[in-house]
Parts: structure tokens; sequence; C-alpha cells
């Protein structure tokens, strides 16, 4: 387990784990002929799984991370495959070197880049680089398929839409548990997931390789470059879900900005309404769809034709902008004792999004 230990860069930092626990990291350098890391200059910018970042014996800025989620071994092939297919297609931190026996991945450090999540938050992902994310995940579409995991994605997670493990019943917390009773108790909901679901697993064809995890903090701007991050979730699979995911984080961050602009707007000790709430909402959400469109426009204009050509993709991206919300309201609750009138409000837009996602392409900015 990791804590953090401040702010740099903008992006968190976390005490890395002892390499004394983790021989492997500095014996895998070596084999690179990099050199062990320097143990005074490292640290770690993640924390969902270890990882180390500093420079080696030689001068050489690296990041490594060890994979420790489950399926970790699937997910360091996956990175392997899309840097096999698109080096040099696609802007992306070098990968250096794995040892799979270790699931470890070395990529070059980047250093002083601003995550595209924090950049939003200053409303710093401007039109500029909303086209520039287009272009980005419309070269990751263009790969070849070669080589790429096949198999179905586990999100929209249907399984649990009937009930959920005990295991994780009794570790939820108070708020996640709730928001899983509102999930079971919505068929028409259920129905749209088991539906947006089955429709990814169908031949169509615009299926190509993803990214699969799409999300604003998967972007990185270093020097004024534009990079993706974080392949471990890419397969064959609907493009739609990726330009769903980047449309439904800037839904995601519409809503996280409401509770901010209502108190620029309200006197103090109001609370707001659930109808203030969500015409706040609508507000910030008006305001992001420009940003969407250019990314959409940007990601037709560059992404394979097939693509292109598929007059019902801005219908899916759309259903999996409503589901982005929800899968992110899911997380959100995840330490949390209630669900706050926000969670229900981003619910709520996700949900509605998704069951008539043919009506919300405009408004989003994902028309044809």
């Amino acid at each position: 387990m990791v804590k953090s230990i401040g702010i740099r860069d903008r992006a968190p930092q976390f005490q890395p784990v002892d390499l004394a626990d983790a021989p492997h990291v500095d014996a895998l350098l070596t084999r690179l002929g990099l050199g062990p890391l320097d143990p005074t200059g490292i640290s770690s910018p993640t924390g969902r799984n270890d990882s180390w970042a500093g420079t080696t014996a030689n001068g050489t800025p690296v990041f490594v991370k060890q994979l420790t989620d489950h399926g970790h071994e699937v997910r360091l092939r996956r990175s392997e495959a899309v840097w096999a297919a698109g080096s040099g297609l696609i802007d992306t931190p070098r990968l250096l070197g794995s040892d799979p026996d270790n699931s470890l991945l070395v990529f070059e450090y980047l250093q002083g880049g601003d995550p595209g999540s924090d950049l939003v938050a200053r409303n710093a992902f401007d039109a500029d680089l909303c086209e520039r994310a287009g272009a980005a995940v419309a070269a990751v579409h263009h790969l070849t398929p070669e080589g790429f995991d096949t198999a179905e994605h586990p999100l929209p997670p249907v399984a649990l839409l009937e009930a959920i493990p005990l295991s994780r019943y009794t570790e939820g917390s108070a708020a996640e548990l709730a928001m899983w009773r509102l999930l079971h108790a919505d068929a028409p909901l259920i129905e749209a997931l088991r539906a947006l679901r089955s429709a990814d697993t169908e031949q169509i064809p615009s299926r190509c390789p993803i990214h699969g995890d799409m999300r604003l903090d998967q972007f990185l701007l270093v020097d004024g470059k534009l990079y993706l991050t974080d392949f471990e979730e890419s397969r064959i699979g609907d493009p739609a879900r990726d330009v769903g995911a980047f449309a439904g984080e800037m839904l995601f961050q519409a809503i996280a900005s409401i509770p901010a602009s209502l108190a620029d707007a309200s006197p103090y000790g109001h609370t707001a309404t659930h109808e203030e709430i969500l015409a706040t909402g609508i507000v910030e959400i008006e305001q992001r769809s420009p940003l969407i469109r250019r990314f959409f426009r940007a990601y037709l204009a560059a992404g394979p034709t097939a693509a292109a050509e598929d007059q019902d993709l801005g219908v899916r991206a759309a259903a999996y902008a409503g589901w982005h919300m929800l899968d992110r309201m899911l997380a959100a609750t995840a330490n949390s004792v209630r669900l706050s009138p926000i969670n229900k409000a981003a619910a709520g837009i996700g949900r509605t999004v998704l069951l008539s996602p043919a009506d919300f392409t405009s408004s989003l900015g994902l028309e044809a």
C-alpha cells in the first residue's frame, strides 16, 4: 500500500514500495542496460498499481509499473501489443522493456506532464487539445488488429445487475450499496445496459483496436505534446466505447463543477434544491458540448473509414457516455457513507442519456 507524500507537477506523488522489497525492479533495469534506480530521487506518481519513477544509473528517466490487479498477466500483454503495433504511429510513452514473470513494465518517464483531468479542472483542456485528443484516439483505432486481445470487455458488468457477490456486499460502502439498490430496481436501465454490452460483441463493421479505458487522466500534456497512456484494457472492440467515454468524462467533469458553480451563484448558507442542481448541471454540460463536438469531428476526420461511415456510431457513443457517468458515480461512492445530491444528479443524467441516446447526440456534440 502506498501513501501520498505531496504534490509535484500538479500530480499526486506517493511513497513507492521500498526497492529492497522489490529486487526484481532493479534486476530488470539492469538487464535492459539501464542500471538500477538512483534511490535518492524515486517517487510514485500513481496509486492504482505499485510504481517507481526516477533516474537509472546511466541517467535514463524511467517509469516502472508493476501490475497488481486481477488479470495482470493479460493486462501486461495488452500493453505490449499496443506498443508493438503502434510504435511510431501513436504518441504514447516509449516501452523500454517488460518482465512478464513479475508483471513489470518499464516506460520512458515523461517528467513535468499535465494529466488531462487536471487540465479540465483548470479549464485548460481547450478546443485545440480536444481536436488533438480526437486525432490520438483515431490513431489507436487505425492500428492493425493482429496481436490484440479479442476478449469481451467486462463493462458494463451485466452479471452484477442481478446481484452482487457477498464479498462485495460486505466490503461496499453505504453509498455504493445504495447505488446498487437503485440499479437493481431499475428494469429499463438494466435492459439498456444489457443491450449496450450485447452490441459490443456483435461483428459491427467498425470494430477495431480500442483503448478500452478512456479517461481524461490517460492523456498527458508534456512540453506541448499530447500523449495517450495506459493501454492495459486495450482489445478489439466498438470504437464508440472510446468516443463515448471521452464524452462521458466531459459530462462527469461538468457535474463535478456543480458545487463550485452553485457556491458562486448562491447566497451563503443556501441549500441547493434538486431543480437548482439539475439546472446548473445543464449549463455546465452546454459549456462542454462544443469541446466534445470538436473532439468527435477531429476523430471522424482522422479515424478509420469504417467508423466514419458507421451511421450509428454517435448513438452508441452517447449510450457509452451515459454508462460512463454511472460507472464514475459507482467509483465515487466507494468511500462514501451516503449518496449526495450531486451523485444522484449525475446518475440521473447518465441514466437519461443511456435510455434515449439518439435524443442526445446533438446536445452532446456527437452528431454525425
